[in-house]
C-alpha cells in the first residue's frame, strides 16, 4: 500500500494493464450558454425580424448569430472534458460529449513520457486542440497537471489530465522490456 498517492507502486501494487484519466473544465459550460444565446437570438431574428433597411442584412444578422452560437457551442462542448486511456495498445485521447477530436497515439510510435506538473491554456495560446511548432500538440481543457507522451518522430504530445503521474508509470511500465510494451524500446527515467 502506498502512503502517498503520488508514490511509484511498489513489486506488489503492479501498474494496472488499462490506466483511465479524466480532466474537466466546469468553467467552459458559461460560453456553452452564451452559444445557445447567440443560437437563440439569430432564432429569434428570423422569426420576428422585420427590418425596414431590407432582408440582406436581416438575413447576414441571422446567418452571423446562428453560425456563432453553433462555434461557440461546438467550441465548449468539445472541450469541457478529455479523457485519457492507456493500454497495451497505445494512448487514446477522446474530447467532449461524442469524443471528437480523437487522437490516438499506437505504443510503437510512443518513446517516453513525462509529468508535467503545470499546464496552462497561455502556455499553449489557449484551450482546446493546440498545435505549436516549437512546443508539439496539445488538448488543454484546464489548467493543472498533464501528460506529456513523446513520439519517435522527436514530437511531443501533451494532455491535461487528472493523475497524469499514474498515466506516466504506466506508459513507462508499457514501453519497459517485457512490460506489455514495444520491446527494446528504451523508456525515458
Amino acid at each position: 500500500m502506498r502512503d502517498h498517492p503520488h508514490d511509484p507502486p511498489t513489486a506488489a501494487e503492479p501498474v494496472p494493464a488499462v490506466w483511465t484519466g479524466r480532466a474537466t473544465n466546469r468553467l467552459q459550460w458559461l460560453l456553452a450558454i452564451a452559444g445557445v444565446a447567440c443560437v437563440t437570438l439569430g432564432i429569434e431574428l428570423a422569426v420576428n425580424g422585420s427590418w425596414t433597411s431590407g432582408i440582406v442584412p436581416l438575413l447576414m444578422s441571422v446567418i452571423g448569430c446562428v453560425a456563432a452560437g453553433l462555434l461557440m457551442l461546438y467550441g465548449t462542448l468539445a472541450f469541457v472534458h478529455v479523457s485519457v486511456r492507456v493500454d497495451s495498445d497505445g494512448v487514446e485521447v477522446r474530447c467532449g460529449h461524442i469524443g471528437l477530436p480523437r487522437r490516438r497515439i499506437p505504443l510503437s510510435h510512443v518513446v517516453g513520457a513525462e509529468f508535467a506538473p503545470r499546464v496552462t491554456p497561455r502556455q499553449w495560446g489557449g484551450w482546446g486542440y493546440r498545435w505549436l511548432p516549437e512546443k508539439g500538440t496539445a488538448v488543454v481543457v484546464r489548467r493543472g497537471e498533464g501528460l506529456i507522451v513523446a513520439l519517435g518522430d522527436g514530437r511531443t504530445f501533451t494532455v491535461t489530465v487528472d493523475d497524469a503521474e499514474a498515466a506516466v508509470r504506466a506508459i513507462r511500465d508499457l514501453l519497459r522490456p517485457g512490460g506489455g510494451g514495444v520491446t527494446g524500446t528504451p523508456a525515458q527515467a
